[in-house]
């Protein structure tokens, strides 16, 4: 598993993101636990679109995590 760099991003709930496009994998760390989820079959233009979102937390429990449920807790 490669694992991506991450970077900090603008949110109260969510600290930091990494993206491996080859194999579709999308690490979110997240604030409050400071776990890192690995959600499989993320596509390059949700990543794309989570990083614009004005709220990460929201984009991520309504738009990634129904959809790519995570196959690791880091």
């Amino acid at each position: 598993m490669q694992k991506p760099e991450m970077v900090a991003v603008d949110s109260s709930s969510i600290e930091a993101v990494g993206y491996v496009p080859d194999q579709q994998e999308l690490y979110v760390r997240f604030a409050k636990s400071r776990a890192t989820y690995v959600y499989y079959g993320v596509e390059k233009w949700e990543f794309e679109e989570f990083q614009q979102a004005d709220s990460k937390g929201t984009y991520c429990n309504t738009r990634i995590k129904p959809r790519h449920p995570e196959y690791a807790r880091l």
